[in-house]
């Protein structure tokens, strides 16, 4: 009987030490389960502020670049008007006193020299006000377009036009406005550059929460997988990007070239 009750509680012992040991091992394994979550949570929010502090250097960086390069547009624009302008407005006052002393038979020739050099003038005019923020700023970003394309169409384009959707919404932020007016200027200089197109054309679409742009070129298209490596797409690409924008560019030889932007107006900064 001794014998027996002495197994039974040898046998009770281990049945609770049994117990101990699965219950320490179910808590020890909780803990580094728990331990295993919390450093892995850790990590992960580590990696994401890291993450979003690269991608705040690099939109300083980009903005930085920006800010640099309308500076640069301006600079470009004033020695354009004040120093080129004013050299064009000499030479065609001097061409018109040389017609005025020369013969009636050597007048006529002078018509051609006299027309070139107005509207190179003209031109020089024109391209300088669009490489100026304040005066992009100041007549708006509709103007804007309309006066880039009106200017492409007299120096190469059969047809360059601009369509407007919708009821016209003002920007929250002018800046922006600037923003899509280089994008759009880097659309058309590729295509002034390299296209070889006949028309031109950009339809802005205003809705209710977003500004739809489509810009279009007749031209010869190109290679969607050799674009991507050029500058002038990132150039376009990290502009979109500073304005919360997305831009998709669809291309195919033979088949022209077409940008759309989808700007949301639902934003301050």
């Amino acid at each position: 009987m001794v014998q027996t009750g002495e197994r039974l509680v040898s046998t009770a012992s281990e049945r609770y030490l049994l117990m101990y040991m699965i219950a320490l091992l179910v808590i020890v394994t909780a803990l580094v389960i728990v331990f295993f979550v919390v450093f892995l949570k850790r990590k992960n929010k580590l990696i994401l502020d890291k993450i979003k502090q690269q991608q705040a250097f690099e939109d300083e960086i980009t903005q930085a670049q920006t800010e640099t390069q309308e500076q640069t547009l301006k600079n470009i624009g004033w020695e354009l008007h004040d120093n080129i302008g004013q050299l064009l407005s000499f030479a065609s006052m001097q061409l018109s006193i040389l017609k005025m002393q020369a013969s009636d038979d050597i007048k006529e020739k002078f018509k051609d020299t006299s027309e070139a050099l107005r509207e190179s003038l003209k031109e020089v005019r024109a391209l300088s006000k669009t490489l100026n923020n304040e005066v992009v700023l100041n007549i708006g970003f509709e103007k804007s377009v309309s006066n880039e394309l009106d200017r492409l169409k007299k120096m190469k384009f059969a047809s360059a036009q601009k369509f407007s959707k919708g009821e016209k919404r003002h920007f929250n932020n002018k800046k922006h406005e600037i923003v899509l007016f280089r994008i759009i200027q880097e659309f058309l200089s590729n295509s002034v550059k390299y296209s070889e197109a006949e028309n031109l054309s950009i339809t802005l679409d205003y809705q209710p929460e977003n500004l739809i742009i489509i810009a279009k070129d007749d031209g010869k298209g190109f290679d969607m997988a050799t674009v991507e490596k050029g500058s002038g797409l990132l150039n376009m690409k990290s502009r979109a990007a500073l304005i919360n924008a997305e831009l998709e560019l669809k291309s195919e030889k033979g088949q022209g070239v077409e940008l759309i932007i989808n700007y949301p107006f639902s934003q301050t900064t």
